[in-house]
């Protein structure tokens, strides 16, 4: 692995990417401390203090504390990822956006276009709605935060949040293009890095002042490697299938003849569906912020986070998205058709129906996995958070974006390494699984 590090300022295109990516990313973070005009940020910052258990917490989570200092980054690139998710789910039930996609470049290059249309309309609808609901926000001595309410404001915050996010997500694909690794990711990344080192010198403090034993914090620093373990060799499972090609004679060439295999991940969702279930579930808490109603309050503290009715029916929701989302990104009938279109089958398997309802039994049954294993990384953070008090959030879907994103980070930068002929990071056994 040093050896790998030391490759890097060997290649004068990996290092200008990464010192693109690095300058990119240190802007991002620069305009998360550049505040939204027209509001106390220091009284806003005492409500969303409360605000952990809720989908405020969520969404400050995503973008790395900017909700918290309403800075002009507040809506982060969720409305981004909304719109992506929006389109995915729209490419399968309209005909024009399937047809679309299977346009090679182009089609996906309109596709991109629509994400960010939507992106803004988002985030126009997100802005409108914050900058109204900042208006009845009250301060620890009643007034409110807002110096000057009124359509003013209004229109102010709605056109800044607008241009944050739309200086996000041209951020995002200047670092896709430019840098190293998937942008948009990168930024999410940053910001809930960005919370780690306060949250580890807050347990510390804890540790010193006696709040928390000493051996309880050596226990949850062992269980957060561990858990990075366990998240690694997930995302890197796969189930393969075996595919034969039948030999084709052109002329006086032979084509085909070849083994390959049809690579299934454990994890085909990804991290989506805690994203969804989390931002369900604590739907509830949010609106009982806002409406004070006997009802309400009581949703809400039977759906607090590590209570046993919100962590069911987290683990419900996230099984329900894994197999929900899996299914509306992977094809099963798709992929058997292309192999029977390039004379490639599974050998004891008939192709064309057969091989789709084969590919699909499989997927069914390593999704079953993936969604157990999602669902114990993400509802381990809320059982050690209530049992040892723990001050930052370590686990869940926070871990799971860091250590996806880096892992995706690292591999690209071995390709740069190993297609100049360097050494990369992990040793040559593993890259050839890998690349298996």
């Amino acid at each position: 692995m040093l050896n790998g590090f030391q490759n890097i300022t060997r290649v004068p295109e990996l290092k200008r990417r990464l010192l693109v990516t690095a300058f990119f990313l240190i802007v991002y973070r620069i305009g998360i401390h550049i505040p939204t005009p027209g509001i106390d940020t220091q009284a806003l910052s005492a409500v969303f203090a409360g605000q952990a258990g809720t989908l405020f917490g969520l969404i400050d989570m995503f973008s790395g504390g900017a909700l918290q200092r309403f800075s002009i980054f507040t809506l982060g690139i969720m409305p981004y990822i909304s719109a992506s998710i929006i389109l995915q789910l729209l490419t399968v039930v309209i005909p024009q956006l399937e047809k679309l996609s299977k346009e090679g470049e182009l089609g996906r290059r309109k596709i991109t276009q629509y994400t960010r249309y939507g992106t803004i309309l988002l985030s126009l609808i997100q802005g409108t709605g914050i900058a109204v609901g900042l208006e009845s926000v009250t301060a620890g001595g009643g007034g409110s935060i807002v110096y000057h309410p009124g359509w003013a404001f209004r229109l102010m915050t709605v056109l800044t949040l607008t241009s944050g996010t739309a200086f996000l997500m041209w951020l995002g694909e200047q670092i896709t293009e430019r840098g190293i690794g998937n942008g948009i990711s990168l930024i999410i990344f940053t910001g809930i890095v960005a919370r780690f080192p306060s949250g580890m010198i807050r347990t510390v403090t804890l540790i010193r002042t006696g709040e928390m034993n000493i051996f309880s914090g050596l226990f949850l620093l062992a269980l957060m490697i561990a858990v990075v373990g366990v998240i690694i060799y997930f995302e890197r499972a796969h189930r393969r299938i075996p595919v034969q090609y039948a030999r084709r004679i052109v002329g006086r060439r032979v084509y085909g003849g070849q083994s390959t295999h049809l690579p299934l991940k454990v994890n085909t969702a990804g991290v989506i569906p805690p994203i969804f279930a989390s931002s369900i579930l604590l739907f509830p808490a949010t609106i009982a912020n806002f409406i004070k109603h006997p009802i309400t309050k009581s949703i809400s503290d039977m759906l607090t986070p590590g209570s046993v009715p919100y962590e069911t029916l987290y683990v419900v929701f996230i099984i329900f998205f894994c197999y929900f989302y899996t299914a509306v990104t992977f094809n099963p009938v798709d992929v058997a058709d292309n192999m029977k279109k390039y004379g490639g089958f599974v050998p004891g398997i008939r192709p064309g129906k057969k091989t789709a309802e084969y590919i699909d039994k499989i997927l069914t049954r390593i999704t079953l996995g993936g969604a157990l294993y999602v669902s114990v990384i993400c509802v381990l953070p809320s059982i050690l958070i209530s049992r040892f008090n723990v001050p930052f959030y370590f686990g869940g879907t926070g871990l799971l974006i860091v250590v996806g994103v880096a892992m995706d980070t690292i591999q690209q930068i071995e390709s740069h390494l190993i297609t100049r002929h360097y050494e990369g990071f992990l040793k040559k056994g593993q890259s050839k699984g890998r690349r298996g």
